[in-house]
């Protein structure tokens, strides 16, 4: 079964008023974390990468990663496509809101794929790492996919303190899990802070205790191909009822998820990885990055150059 990656790449660098940051190289080589996320994902068996991308990064984007990447996954058959994330992609019958100044958030961007991704796929974020395990579980997940399974997803299910922060408070989606391992929902929870005895959530000075181990989401999604035509049907229905919200409301793909779990439209079933995630939001969390690639490498889990494998 062909499988493709998709990354959320139109959004890098908007956190940072001008620098792509989430470009700048975090491994001893030069690599930066896309080059980790798409390693991993071919070497658990994915097939086709796709990058979502704005139009005003393209040159810069295909000078730090496109243009390599091709070159790499060409010799290992993989095929890269790229689709753009555009303010003024909206559905038929609608206009761009007087005053709205970008994209329509993370929904919008993977219906971006909707004329490249033909098969099951997972989506990430480009600036996150993800692991190993998450990548293999997931694939493993999409090779059954049929069109009678078409309503049936997937997500990563990270443990809560292998996402937690040493610099302050984090939101994480922390989830609600049935007995079989399916996802019921989702808390979107602001402030949970690493504490001596695990975790907790901070609010006006006082810290409420909540389970380390918890299941949360850190948007990293198993689809299938049919999902594209769902999202398009939904950001219709977005664009009908953001009235009052129409230069910030976002369309984004945990919540649409969730809508229509909650319709009991769909399943997705969480599949639990032990790996530690960890990403670059701000420029300041580039140091502890590139230390924790360091100590990968030290581990035997990366080789230094990380594509060597790849190069014979």
């Amino acid at each position: 079964m062909k499988t493709a990656l998709v990354i959320m790449a139109a959004g890098i660098g908007s956190r940072f008023g001008g620098g792509i940051k989430q470009l700048e190289p975090v491994g001893p080589n030069g690599e930066i974390i896309m080059d980790y996320s798409i390693h991993d994902a071919v070497e658990a068996g994915f097939d086709k990468i796709v990058f979502i991308i704005r139009k005003d990064i393209e040159k810069d984007f295909r000078e730090a990663i496109g243009n390599r990447m091709e070159e790499l996954c060409a010799a290992k058959g993989v095929e890269i496509g790229y689709a753009f994330q555009e303010m003024s992609d909206i559905p038929h019958g609608f206009s761009v809101p007087k005053g709205r100044k970008k994209p329509w958030g993370t929904g919008q961007a993977v219906l971006a794929c909707k004329d490249i991704v033909k098969e099951p796929f997972a989506v990430i974020n480009a600036d996150d790492y993800y692991g190993k395990e998450a990548f293999v579980k997931i694939h493993e997940f999409l090779q059954d996919y049929t069109p009678d399974r078409a309503n049936a997803f997937c997500m990563a299910g990270f443990i809560l303190k292998n996402t937690l922060s040493e610099n302050g408070g984090v939101t994480r989606g922390v989830c609600k899990v049935d007995s079989d391992g399916f996802l019921t929902g989702v808390d979107e929870t602001s402030n949970i802070v690493k504490t001596a005895d695990g975790a907790a959530v901070e609010a006006d000075g006082n810290l409420s205790p909540i389970d380390e181990l918890s299941n949360v989401s850190m948007n990293m999604w198993g689809l299938t191909p049919e999902f594209i035509s769902m999202l398009e049907e939904g950001f219709s229905v977005f664009f009908e009822n953001m009235e009052g919200n129409e230069e910030k409301a976002e369309y984004l793909l945990p919540i649409y998820i969730d809508e229509l779990l909650q319709e009991d439209l769909v399943s997705v079933k969480v599949l639990e990885t032990a790996d530690r995630w960890f990403g670059v939001t701000y420029k300041e969390d580039k140091p502890v990055v590139v230390d924790s690639f360091r100590k990968l490498i030290e581990d035997g889990i990366y080789q230094a150059d990380l594509f060597a494998d790849w190069k014979k």
